[in-house]
């Protein structure tokens, strides 16, 4: 990091800092990421493509590079007959992806961030040791690289936050830590808010959500969080990445548990007019880290950055195409869309599906398991056409 950068601390301390979108998602869609895994080997297969969304999202105004390493500890690159690690190596993937963030980081005035998630080991209830050392591979290759700040995102039980915490305060960076959680809390039944105080006390600079939930139902939660913090008298920032999809009909789980997830998602996808209703929310509300998760393409981080131009003091470069509320539309050839370049319009707006006799809502599976579950004992070999047979068999049975 160079002498003159400001660090995210310094940067939150000033205002609201700007994360970026959802990579897995995106870099799916684009054809370079395999749903099932969801693992980043993309960093080293097509770096092209990993550089160029990190491009659009710093042209769209995000403020931190996070590297692609999402679910990128070894026992989740070799988990369910995953071919990434016994070809490329962890250690590998972790390098490409800090090498492509911190490049295109350097290209703005972006900090480069190395991030952690949940892992299979834990799920298998293989004990604190053992998941740490997943952990400490992934960040010992982010502190190699002199990353700006590290990242403990995605954990779904404040336990394993915890341990993830402690690796990262190992190191003398800034940690950040997200739970995929909502206002029920985590999937062991600890409450939202005393998990946003297991995470202060566990020594993270800031805490808070990111994906699982869509804008609203995330700041529901992030409410609940400030709330017992204050209560505590723990003085941390907070940080908000929520789904871009609308998922008020979602139980504990989250979106995994909508019967659209992965592939039928797209009717719920948020418009630029919902994010930048959220980024206010958020930024009212005391947020000052504010990006987004699954389902954010460039285009919802530019309406964040949008949104906030006067707090952050400068629009994102994306603008040069794009004038806020449609002013743009001014310049239609047909008068009924010249009509539409007004704020008021878009605000109101309630967008349709297209879809005669869709439903509104969906009834999420609720299959209930957790860690400690058998069901959620991870393995390296495929699911075989057998045990496929008994899940379908519970999936139509309900339970």
């Amino acid at each position: 990091m160079s002498k003159s950068r400001k660090t995210l601390l310094e940067r939150l301390s000033e205002g609201p800092v700007i994360g970026d979108g959802g990579f897995v998602f995106a870099l799916e869609k684009r054809g370079y990421v395999k749903a099932g895994p969801w693992t980043p080997e993309a960093t080293v297969e097509y770096p092209e493509a990993v550089r160029q969304l990190h491009r659009e999202f710093l042209r769209a105004g995000a403020d931190v590079m996070q590297a692609f390493t999402f679910y990128a500890s070894d026992d989740k690159l070799e988990n369910r007959g995953n071919v990434a690690q016994d070809k490329y190596t962890g250690k590998a993937i972790n390098q490409a992806a800090c090498d492509l963030a911190t490049e295109v980081a350097r290209e703005g005035d972006a900090l480069a961030a190395g991030g952690i998630s949940q892992t299979p080991t834990y799920l298998s209830g293989k004990g604190k040791d053992a998941v740490q050392a997943e952990f400490r591979k992934q960040v010992e290759v982010f502190v190699e690289n002199k990353m700006d700040f590290l990242i403990a995102e995605y954990f779904e039980h404040v336990e394993e936050m915890e341990w993830a915490i402690e690796v990262c305060k190992e190191t003398s960076l800034a940690v950040v830590a997200t739970m995929c959680i909502g206002p029920e809390g985590d999937l062991h039944g600890i409450s939202t808010g005393h998990c946003a105080v297991r995470m202060a006390r566990a020594g993270a600079d800031v805490v808070g959500i990111n994906c699982h939930f869509d804008p609203q139902t995330t700041l529901r939660a992030i409410k609940l969080m400030k709330e017992a913090l204050e209560k505590e008298g723990l003085k941390v920032f907070l940080m908000a990445q929520p789904l871009a999809f609308h998922t008020p009909d979602a139980n504990k789980q989250g979106f995994i548990d909508l019967p659209e997830f992965p592939f039928g998602l797209e009717p719920r996808i948020c418009t630029r007019w919902d994010i930048q209703k959220y980024a206010r929310d958020a930024y009212d509300l005391g947020v000052r880290y504010i990006g987004g998760c699954c389902g954010f393409e460039p285009y919802h981080i530019r309406a964040i950055a949008e949104e906030l131009a006067k707090e952050r003091g400068r629009p994102p470069v994306a603008s040069e195409k794009h004038d806020p509320w449609g002013q743009g539309l001014r310049m239609h050839t047909k008068p009924w869309v010249r009509a539409r370049a007004r704020r008021d319009y878009w605000e109101q707006m309630n967008p349709a599906s297209g879809r005669p006799c869709s439903a509104a809502l969906s009834q999420p599976d609720a299959w209930g398991v957790t860690a400690g579950d058998d069901d959620l004992i991870q393995r390296k070999d495929k699911t075989s056409e057998e045990e496929l047979t008994k899940l379908f068999s519970k999936h139509q049975n309900g339970s």
